[in-house]
């Protein structure tokens, strides 16, 4: 004879369906599958999936992950001579400018190139009268909690420092919004296919570098020494959505050879940024 207390207790089916098909999802690859799924039925369209993959991997990512690498900073040195400063801001076409006084270690502050009006309009006034303060931020600082920073603070450029202080990079808060919304070029941006591949800080594993999609398969084969086939594709990121079979989204994952290949940044079209990193050999596959 059943007990009438536990048949009061035990959920009926239908609670139990209800519960299967309305549960709250218990961790975030289950949400992106409730997103995805949601995608498909066409309750949200691939721009907002793509915009919502990267609000979440924002807060994954860390600001060393993405930054400018100190070899590539465009700085201005204090001591120049005004005419260089400004040409130097002409030709590279930036808004703002991290100045250093004699290496680059050594950043005294934020230089912007509406300010240099003031050294024609205001005679006398010196470059370093024009500096504003250098936001200094530790490589392994999330950028969700980098992005709060740069809205409460109002600033737009942060220098990355690495744990001796030295200078490890430079990171913007337009690089931080192109995890979310995809690129953001305008008529001053330049090719960035010219450094495809940059080296990051190392990691848990060893070096990671940050590469371009559309750097040729050719060239990735000559900087790690894969012999991957370009037959079908002619770049990593074509390579990488021919791996997965799909249209790569941010967070996917792919081994090239023993290289540990993770998508940064991606949109609705296209992938657009990776990360690559070396693993273990046991951990990896044979180098091909």
């Amino acid at each position: 004879m059943s007990d009438p207390v536990s048949s009061r207790t035990r959920p009926s089916l239908l609670e139990r369906m209800s519960a299967m098909l309305l549960r709250t999802p218990d961790d975030r690859e289950q949400l992106l599958a409730l997103l995805r799924r949601s995608q498909e039925r066409d309750l949200l369209d691939a721009e907002a999936m793509s915009m919502i993959e990267g609000v979440l991997q924002v807060a994954e990512l860390s600001a060393a992950d993405i930054m400018v690498p100190r070899s590539q900073m465009d700085v201005i040195d204090v001591s120049q001579p005004t005419p260089d400063i400004v040409a130097f801001a002409i030709r590279t076409a930036h808004s703002r400018f991290p100045v250093v006084d004699g290496e680059r270690d050594n950043v005294i502050g934020i230089l912007h190139a509406k300010d240099l009006l003031r050294l024609y309009a205001a005679p006398g006034t010196t470059v370093r009268s024009l500096l504003r303060r250098a936001p200094m931020i530790p490589g392994s600082l999330r950028l969700n909690v980098l992005l709060r920073d740069f809205r409460s603070t109002r600033q737009h450029l942060a220098v990355v420092v690495d744990e001796y202080g030295g200078v490890s990079g430079l990171i913007t808060i337009e690089d931080v919004l192109e995890q979310i919304v995809g690129e953001i070029e305008d008529e001053f941006d330049h090719d960035e296919t010219a450094g495809n591949v940059l080296e990051l800080e190392p990691g848990p594993n060893g070096a990671r570098w940050r590469v371009h999609a559309l750097t040729p398969v050719a060239q990735f084969n000559e900087r790690f020494g894969t012999t991957l086939d370009d037959a079908e594709s002619d770049t990593v990121g074509g390579l990488v959505a021919e791996r997965l079979g799909s249209v790569p989204r941010r967070g996917d994952r792919v081994m090239l050879g023993r290289w540990c290949v993770d998508v940064l940044r991606a949109d609705a079209r296209a992938v657009r940024l990776l990360r690559v990193e070396a693993l273990p050999e046991s951990d990896g596959d044979a180098p091909r």
